[in-house]
């Protein structure tokens, strides 16, 4: 194996690991802020307790979410230093601000909800996991920003071989961030609140803590539903919009060779990416049309079409990603969500009759659930890079493009197996410090009396 293709697999074995962490920390960071103003609010000490035992395991998902997530600065001046060379100017802007701004906010108010209990107002100590939630999800935002201008380049000018920003502005206002933002920050809602759910579940039926995990698991529902209406409404309109802006990727991820008006939608198909054609397929008439322009009738363009437009647009060259995996990666996003919307909307009718905790089967569905939004983040994050292939900056610069040239293929192999070897013993960790945590549920913490419940004593003392 050459050195491109190990930093490909070096990138994509760090990122998918690195993003397994991500969409929790999202959610969850909110979630856990929720329990705590509820509490502030209403001084029930069950909702103290909550955000207490679920920010532990928000905790250490956070610790592994930053560790993992230092190595991919590292991998664009090393690995892919023609990368860094043609797009750093811009790239590395919004990377250092969500650096310097939203990851040290998060840090810090972290660090004062963490050392904070029993030392400060339940108030100033509520605003501090509510810093910490908007810090997160604010350092989503500067990092799609950046990925956004690999996909849809915005803002720039090739000068001297190089990309040079000429508005930040335009790339704040990227059409694509403006919709794989909002999907991305669901995505996470979706993930904590199945993780709730599920760990809510399993304690339920083994009648642990009934109160604290029936608040729990209603929390969980409640925003659950929400998000997953939500991330399959802006799916549907980011899918509008990478129609017109990447046609490749959505024609790949429909399997769509030929142009088609109006086009069908392929449910499941046999693809033979070297004769370019779907020896078997299963189709549903109309549906690709409606869902890309809500009519139906309107031409999807096909692979075929799009590979001889970019030919003359860029010049000779395959254009088109790897079909197959792009093709089945979008339809496990898609039953992995569907899946879950199924199972929210039932729980919530059983809830709603008060029947829920007589359906041990549906608690089970809730805890073997749990990977079911990893599996949908993992799948969706694939489509949207692999389908953006061979570009690594779409329309300016291909992936081989990008390699440095310099760093051997036996250097890339080396750190690639110290990674995998490392990233597998922190799984073993992670896994193993969440189950502790979650068997062990939230104890019998003591009530103890708060800064302003004793008198004569300030913040200040």
């Amino acid at each position: 194996m050459d050195a491109l293709l190990l930093a490909r697999w070096q990138f994509a074995i760090t990122s998918v690991y690195h993003f397994l962490f991500v969409p929790l920390t999202l959610g969850l960071s909110v979630l856990v802020a929720i329990m705590e103003t509820i509490y502030v609010r209403t001084g029930n000490e069950t909702y103290r307790q909550m955000a207490r035992f679920w920010g532990k395991l928000f905790l250490i998902n956070f610790a592994m979410g930053v560790v993992t997530g230092i190595v991919q600065e590292f991998h664009f001046g090393m690995n892919w230093s023609e990368y860094s060379r043609f797009v750093g100017d811009i790239f590395g802007a919004p990377l250092a601000v969500e650096a310097l701004a939203a990851f040290f906010l998060e840090s810090t108010f972290l660090g004062v909800w963490i050392f904070g209990w029993d030392k400060l107002s339940k108030s100033l100590h509520a605003a501090a996991i509510w810093l910490v939630a908007l810090a997160s999800n604010l350092s989503a935002f500067w990092i799609l920003v950046a990925n956004s201008f690999m996909q849809e380049p915005v803002g720039y000018v090739i000068r001297n071989g190089r990309a040079e920003m000429t508005g930040f502005f335009a790339l704040l206002t990227n059409p694509h961030v403006l919709y794989q933002y909002p999907h991305t920050v669901l995505a996470g809602f979706t993930t904590a609140a199945f993780f709730v759910m599920g760990i809510s579940a399993y304690h339920l039926l083994r009648k642990n803590h009934l109160d604290f995990f029936r608040r729990s698991f209603r929390l969980g529902l409640i925003s659950g539903v929400i998000s997953i209406l939500l991330v399959v409404t802006v799916g549907h309109f980011q899918g509008q919009h990478l129609v017109s802006s990447q046609p490749m990727k959505m024609a790949a991820a429909e399997a769509r060779w030929e142009s088609r008006d109006p086009a069908p939608m392929s449910l499941v198909a046999v693809i033979d990416e070297k004769q370019q054609t779907n020896p078997f397929e299963i189709q549903i008439p109309y549906l690709l049309s409606f869902l890309s322009y809500n009519s139906f009738s309107g031409e999807v363009k096909g692979i075929k079409e799009i590979q001889a437009a970019y030919e003359d647009r860029y010049g000779p060259g395959n254009y088109i990603p790897p079909v197959t995996s792009v093709f089945w990666s979008f339809r496990i996003m898609v039953a992995a969500g569907a899946l879950m919307l199924l199972l929210a909307l039932l729980s919530l009718y059983l809830w709603r009759k008060g029947r829920l905790e007589t359906k041990p089967l549906v608690l089970k569905a809730f805890l073997f659930s749990i990977p079911l939004p990893y599996i949908a983040n993992t799948s969706g994050w694939y489509m949207a890079e692999v389908g953006r292939q061979p570009w690594i900056v779409y329309g300016l610069q291909r992936v081989e493009e990008a390699v440095s040239p310099v760093v051997s293929a036996g250097a890339v192999l080396t750190t690639l197996l110290v990674f995998t070897l490392l990233y597998g013993v922190l799984a073993v960790v992670d896994v193993y410090l969440l189950v502790k945590v979650v068997k062990k549920g939230p104890g019998e913490t003591p009530a103890v009396p708060r800064v302003e419940d004793v008198e004569g004593v300030s913040l200040w003392t």
